[in-house]
């Protein structure tokens, strides 16, 4: 083998550690349309009126941080809150006191005290609080589920994890998931201490992501029971880093093949072995993900063919088609979100 090739897998990083940023929002008052306006993003709008003739009122409290966010919110009253557009995140509510329901695509699921609940992209439309309520909540984007995930598994994953909706937080996972929410909330807001350690925190963060993927009841849970794979070969790895980096080039299976020092065929068997797919197949896997990327952070800069094209993608209504499959909605809705 020549010896250009022998070099530690590269690593695709996120945004330095060191540099985390901590946005917290603060919100409180007893109008209705305010709260809206504190619940909803620039992806996602939440239309918030109240029921009944009990006065509400509302604390909330969010801290953000990378693509994990954690919350403390109480409301009084009660309220019905209806969500128009699609968030890519999967949210954990946590309840300490008072009920809470949301209007499932089969039925009603209820978060009371001792039963938190699990919600995945567009699982909810409209939610009832009744108060008093306080609970914690934990948003995670689905992009660092998968990116987990496939450190565990070593292969990728679309769509819903399909995580069950309910989880017991009196006793078990589900307690010390809702214990460690509110230690990492407690130490990010205000001048909350962990805001001096980010690698504290993203320990945090990545051990709420692991605890709910192993604990919690989902479509791949039977897959993360059996027993670790093992370690891909070289030429597996060698392969991933050589679409890592020429990732937005024109690059064929011969290519990689050549970049791996192996056969195409021993290449495609590798893959099939150790990664479940194929290697054009993770090739376009990585390629959907960045365009997904920059579909989010581009907003109205550039258009959908631009970004298609960047990554390889030349045939739009194809690219639209997979795109919609692998996300749940068409391009140019995720960059006009």
């Amino acid at each position: 083998m020549s010896g250009n090739h022998r070099h530690a897998p590269s690593v695709v990083q996120s945004p330095a550690v060191a540099n985390m940023s901590f946005r917290e929002t603060v919100q409180n008052g007893t109008d209705a349309d305010q709260l809206a306006e504190a619940l909803s993003t620039s992806k996602s709008t939440i239309k918030v009126t109240a029921e009944g003739k009990t006065p509400i009122a509302y604390r909330c409290n969010f801290v953000a941080m990378e693509d994990v966010s954690v919350a403390d919110c109480s409301y009084e009253g009660t309220l019905f809150c209806k969500r128009e557009g699609i968030v890519d995140k999967v949210a954990i509510f946590l309840p300490i006191e008072g009920t809470m329901s949301f209007g499932g695509k089969r039925e009603q699921i209820y978060s009371v005290p001792g039963r938190g609940v699990i919600l995945e992209q567009g699982s909810v439309r409209g939610t009832r609080i009744v108060g008093p309520r306080r609970h914690l909540c934990l948003f995670i984007d689905r992009a660092r589920i998968a990116t987990q995930f496939a450190h565990m598994c070593e292969r990728t994953i679309s769509g819903d994890v399909g995580f069950q909706p309910h989880i017991d937080v009196t006793a078990g996972p589900g307690l010390l998931l809702q214990q460690l929410v509110s230690n990492l909330h407690r130490g990010v807001s205000g001048s909350g201490l962990l805001q001096r350690s980010p690698l504290a925190v993203k320990s945090l963060c990545d051990a709420a992501v692991y605890l709910l993927l192993e604990s919690c009841p989902h479509h791949y849970s039977e897959e993360l029971a059996r027993s670790a794979p093992l370690p891909a070969p070289r030429h597996v790895k060698w392969a991933i880093d050589f679409m890592q980096e020429h990732i937005a080039e024109p690059i064929s299976l011969s290519e990689i093949a050549t970049a791996a020092n192996v056969s195409v065929r021993t290449l495609q068997q590798g893959f099939r072995q150790f990664r479940n797919t194929t290697p054009i197949a993770y090739l376009q896997e990585i390629r959907m993900l960045a365009a997904h990327r920059d579909l989010l952070e581009s907003g109205a800069k550039q258009t959908v063919a631009d970004i298609a094209l960047r990554w390889g993608f030349v045939h739009l209504g194809r690219f639209a088609a997979e795109y919609k499959k692998r996300f749940g909605q068409l391009p140019s809705q995720t960059l006009k979100a």
